[in-house]
């Protein structure tokens, strides 16, 4: 389950570093390399907490089977894709495929384990995102440089790691499902999509095509859509019908302040990834194998905290672990951003590792402990949905990162130059960390140790 739930973090981050090469060999252009990387995300988020609700109906570990054979064949598109449109095509397939998936590792944890079995398993799976997260660029920049086959790689790898989580999903996981499962909400469906897709599909798209008229209408309809799944499922719920975002699942104090956490942190993280790439191979004229192994120390140190998470918070406190680590990862982000600014000439992949060993350990120390938060106090007969909101929260804010930050970055990089669009971008993130920090104080006492 663990692999399963590693792919889609893998590919939502290992194709930041090979988007050179991409435009290089399919000459692709801004506008289409934003939908390689926001097409796959869009996807991914819209489709969610449906897949959740579908593990919840027709048994998770055959929707787990399902979605990973289908995650390998679409990445298998992606790596032999003739031309740019044919990729893009490819990566919002790819990101269907991982809705149908992720949500059932979640879910099958939460189903089939309790106490310490269970808090070991939401620890493994939340410190597996993380470092996935960042070796998703390494192994990419590595790929990219040593592979004949170049950035094909990055998605053709995907093809043996499928195989072996089919082939141990099929000996060793259990088959689960709700015991009262209930029909898709069709309008709570709609309305959620119609909401991420006119948010995101704009905020992605829009700098690249020179903000036409679509951009704009398609932002008008997201408050009218947002506001109308809100009532929707209240109503929903009101007629003891199964919404497809339960509103009494948001009144748990736990689940709410967690995902209220999640969001400026996502958006912050997902920004810097693809923010950080840029600068390393565009503005500091780095190889793919360099600007990956650039991360390394963020890789360490995230396992690192993630590990040791556990026991500190079993010590001072689940709440106050968190609010350090966002402390410590706004620490790391100055670090970096001070490093850019004034060392900018001749600055190497090694000058930044101070600084990025310091972010990743602060990530490291907030985010699993958030995940268990959430995580923890989802009813078993939610596990499906709540897993789904959750990995939809995490995957929408990244997206919205890229599509803010990374925006926000390449519009200023032309005029006022890299060091600087970099200062200015990095200082809108530390807004957003420390959003992540006041949030912190709001999680309720004692949880997740």
């Amino acid at each position: 389950m663990l692999l399963g739930a590693a792919l889609p973090f893998l590919d939502f981050f290992i194709v930041n570093v090979a988007l050179p090469t991409i435009d290089h060999d399919l000459d692709a252009g801004p506008a289409v390399l934003e939908m390689v990387v926001g097409g796959y995300g869009v996807a991914y988020a819209v489709l969610l907490v449906l897949g959740g609700r579908l593990g919840d109906m027709v048994g998770r570990r055959r929707l787990f089977l399902w979605g990973t054979a289908a995650f390998g064949v679409t990445s298998v598109a992606c790596g032999l894709a003739p031309d740019a449109w044919t990729l893009v095509v490819a990566r919002i397939a790819q990101g269907a495929s991982a809705a149908l998936m992720l949500p059932q590792v979640l879910a099958t944890i939460q189903a089939t384990t309790h106490g310490a079995a269970r808090t070991r398993a939401l620890s493994l799976y939340s410190g597996t995102a993380g470092v996935v997260s960042a070796v998703g660029q390494v192994l990419g920049g590595v790929l990219v440089s040593v592979d004949a086959l170049g950035w094909r790689s990055i998605f053709l790898i995907n093809a043996p790691i499928v195989a072996v989580a089919l082939l141990l999903a099929v000996r060793s996981v259990p088959e689960t499902r709700s015991d009262r499962p209930t029909g898709v909400d069709g309008w709570g469906t709609v309305l959620l999509s119609l909401s991420l897709v006119s948010l995101l599909v704009p905020l992605t798209e829009g700098r690249a095509t020179g903000w036409p008229l679509w951009s704009w209408l398609l932002l008008a309809v997201f408050p009218c859509a947002a506001v109308a799944f809100v009532l929707v499922e209240r109503r929903e719920e009101r007629a003891g019908r199964t919404p497809l975002v339960p509103p009494s699942l948001l009144r748990v104090q736990a689940v709410r302040s967690g995902l209220m956490l999640v969001v400026p942190f996502c958006i912050g993280w997902g920004g810097f990834m693809f923010v950080l790439a840029v600068a390393l191979q565009e503005g500091l004229r780095l190889g793919p194998l360099a600007a990956g192994l650039a991360l390394v120390p963020m890789c360490v140190t995230f396992l690192i905290g993630s590990l040791g998470g556990v026991r500190l918070a079993a010590r001072f406190g689940a709440r106050r672990l968190v609010t350090a680590g966002a402390l410590v990862q706004a620490a790391g982000l100055i670090t970096v951003a001070a490093t850019f600014w004034l060392d900018w000439d001749g600055l190497g992949a090694l000058g930044l590792a101070p600084g990025l060993a310091v972010q990743g350990l602060g990530q490291g120390l907030l985010m699993p402990l958030t995940m268990r938060l959430v995580l923890g106090e989802v009813p078993v007969a939610q596990a499906g949905v709540g897993s789904g909101v959750l990995v939809t929260t995490q995957q929408a804010c990244m997206a919205l990162g890229v599509a803010t930050l990374g925006s926000l970055f390449l519009s200023l990089a032309p005029g006022s130059g890299m060091r600087d669009a970099l200062a200015i971008t990095f200082g809108v993130q530390l807004v957003t960390v420390v959003a992540t920090v006041l949030l912190s104080l709001r999680l309720p006492r004692g949880s997740a140790a």
